[in-house]
């Protein structure tokens, strides 16, 4: 790997006798490594041997399988991440505010990978934005949520400067800022080539304007939470000493072990690939000092689901969960669901942004019948009354390329299929035809093998 002259001066700068280490460790293969989904719980095909030491539910895997060929995969029992950027969890169970319940923001969501990690620390009783601002990325975002199964997550596609209306409303703002992408040097070897002392400065610049939209949203004695997938100091040590210098923000310093290897950013962490075993990574966490709430409160300004559609829904929804939300019908007949003790949270957040989904999507009804969402078959919340079918391992590939599996006898109506115990999707069993409820843009497309 040829490194950018400016790129390696500025490291030798940073990492003195350790700069020969590092660029070492750039030429060796990135690990592996995933985040399993506490919700969700299977028997993996690889060894889960060695966790990563600063979360609960992280682990390096020996090497890569094909993860797209795994059926748990799909139905979200975990999530490959990069290792260093599991930091967050360490983060927040030392700073988080100690209140209930907590409206969170990501503000640059998209995979979601941090997203689907805030979800997991989360109760059923928070709130969770999660905001795009590219709409082609949007998409991957929701699978990826729809498929961690956390119920109270309202997703936007909206610029930061946007939330005006949301002024000083949520305890914890996540800015995973764009960046030069330095970190990814070893795992996306075009990063290389795209990087430019251009590039670090226009996203310097990019990166305090998200920053002095995300401060105004941070709710008093509120983390906000500033990270990059890079080295350089203009990005990442600069940007937090302007938010604290321009803004009334002060530093919140977070311990670790130094068995862990993490430098100290001054402020914040700073990830080497010749000290820890994953990218390069910064992050810091600021505490707000000043801001007032001025966002509007009030409930959902969208109608309620009809008694007796509610009655029909409640046959679908384990007894347990299903008094524990409101239900409401959207413009387009869609049914989501809205945590009852959330509504005025919920609520100011729909009444300040427009693009936006509204909640949990159910399904909807098509006259009489109810026809249920993939959402729905992932969330967790289907009722045990509701037919469940299990495949195999080769039967379950099948379903997530969208062929048919058969009705091997099965009594007609709809089926939720699974895969040791994980949810996977719909069925819809018609005489001798099976119908695939798969969201088609979620299909399997690689060769499976024999």
């Amino acid at each position: 790997m040829n490194l950018p002259e400016t790129f390696s001066a500025n490291l030798k700068d940073i990492l003195g006798e350790e700069y020969e280490a590092f660029e070492k460790a750039l030429q060796t293969e990135a690990p592996v490594s995933i985040r399993l989904n506490p919700l969700k719980k299977f028997n993996p095909s690889f060894s889960l041997n060695e966790p990563v030491p600063w979360t609960s539910t992280g682990y390096y895997l020996e090497s890569r399988p094909v993860f797209t060929l795994d059926p748990a995969f799909h139905a979200g029992a975990y999530y490959v991440q990069e290792a260093s950027s599991m930091i967050l969890e360490h983060i927040l169970k030392n700073h988080a505010p100690a209140r209930q319940p907590l409206k969170v923001l990501d503000l640059c969501a998209a995979p979601g990978g941090k997203t689907t990690h805030l979800a997991s620390l989360l109760s059923a009783d928070d709130l969770l934005v999660a905001n795009e601002v590219i709409k082609s990325r949007v998409g991957i975002l929701k699978e990826n949520l729809l498929k961690w199964g956390f119920p109270n997550v309202i997703i936007v596609n909206q610029d930061p400067e946007t939330f005006a209306d949301l002024e000083g409303f949520f305890d914890i703002v996540l800015v995973d800022a764009p960046c030069s992408g330095e970190g990814m040097f070893r795992k996306t070897p075009e990063a290389v080539k795209e990087w430019s002392e251009e590039s670090v400065s226009a996203c310097s610049a990019r990166q305090k304007r998200i920053l002095s939209a995300a401060a105004m949203l941070v709710a008093p004695d509120g983390l906000l939470i500033y990270s990059t997938c890079t080295y350089n100091s203009t990005e990442n040590q600069q940007n937090a000493h302007w938010l604290t210098r321009t803004l009334d923000f002060e530093t919140v310093e977070t311990d670790v072990p130094a068995g862990w290897g993490i430098a100290g950013g001054n402020p914040g962490l700073q990830f080497f690939p010749h000290k820890v075993k994953g990218e390069g990574f910064y992050i810091a966490a600021f505490r707000n000092k000043s801001r007032d709430e001025r966002y509007v409160k009030g409930k959902p300004n969208i109608p309620r689901l009809p008694r007796k559609q509610t009655e029909e829904l409640a046959r679908w929804i384990r007894p347990e969960i299903f008094g524990a939300y409101a239900y409401y019908l959207k413009n387009d007949g869609g049914i989501v669901a809205l945590k009852q003790t959330l509504l005025n949270e919920t609520g100011a957040v729909l009444r300040a942004l427009h693009k936006r989904s509204s909640g949990l999507d159910l399904g909807h009804f098509k006259g009489n019948d109810f026809i249920p969402s993939h959402a729905l078959a992932l969330s967790g919340w289907v009722s045990e009354e509701i037919l469940r079918i299990p495949l195999s391992e080769k039967e379950a590939l099948l379903y997530l390329k969208k062929e048919s599996t058969g009705p091997n006898g099965h009594p007609n109506g709809w089926a939720l299929v699974t895969f040791q115990g994980l949810e996977l999707g719909w069925i819809k069993v018609i005489g001798n035809r099976v119908n695939n409820y798969l969201p088609a843009e979620w299909r399997i497309r690689m060769k499976l093998e024999e």
